[in-house]
């Protein structure tokens, strides 16, 4: 699936951006470069440096001179602005773009990002089926063109390989409650015989906040156990939880 996608670099300035997006490109997996007329010599060295051997992307990366022929493959071109514009095309959020790859998982998506200083101008974004801006703060809105590429890449990722997400979840059982009521009733009874609950008007609201931490921890046996051993060691006694 991750062939379905393209990204489409318009006039990038900078050969270090170039290559940092390879880099990304790779990570995630997918292969597909498109560039509209660069700014610098390309390939070029310091695009190579930056793409941390994402060399192979580099090397098949196709140049065109014209947006719309880079565009020419895709079913659905989605391009990337940091702000809204005032043009006659759907603006869709981070979420809308998720909805819209797995509805169309079988579509071809170019994924088309702006030169580093101005972004895309209207003419580029009127190739576009969709304009997708990246939530950013409001005091500071422009990411740097690898970042949000990067985003990106991620997000369809995701998608693709839920059964990876799933896998590196980690399951580890939560200890029983009878065996954490029996920890917090022996720390509240070593806790009492150092009148810990002191003022006495304020014990049951402490009690209550003692519950509340613990159980909210979630230990699992061994944590429970671990626990066990600090108390044990504070009070001098040997619990078992």
């Amino acid at each position: 699936m991750k062939n379905n996608f393209g990204f489409i670099l318009i006039k990038p300035q900078l050969g270090e951006n170039i290559g940092a997006c390879a880099r990304s490109m790779k990570n995630f997996g997918f292969t597909n470069l498109h560039i509209v007329s660069p700014k610098i010599n390309f390939p070029n060295q310091k695009a190579k440096a930056t793409s941390v051997g994402a060399f192979d992307i580099i090397n098949k990366a196709k140049v065109f001179n014209e947006t719309n022929d880079a565009i020419s493959n895709f079913d659905t071109v989605i391009s990337l602005s940091a702000r809204r514009r005032d043009i006659n095309k759907k603006h869709i959020s981070l979420n809308d773009f998720v909805k819209l790859v797995k509805k169309k998982k079988n579509s071809n998506f170019g994924l088309m990002f702006g030169p580093e200083a101005s972004g895309l101008s209207n003419k580029d974004l009127s190739f576009s089926n969709y304009v997708l801006q990246i939530p950013t703060s409001s005091k500071f809105k422009s990411l740097n063109l690898s970042h949000s590429l990067t985003i990106i890449c991620y997000e369809i990722f995701k998608i693709f390989n839920d059964k990876l997400f799933e896998k590196n979840r980690t399951n580890i059982k939560i200890s029983s409650k009878s065996k954490i009521n029996s920890l917090i009733k022996h720390l509240l009874k070593l806790l009492d015989e150092k009148e810990f609950f002191l003022p006495n008007e304020k014990k049951q609201s402490m009690l209550l906040n003692i519950n509340n931490l613990i159980y909210r921890l979630e230990p699992n046996d061994k944590e429970l156990r671990i626990l066990a051993s600090i108390i044990s060691s504070l009070s001098k006694k040997n619990i078992k939880p």
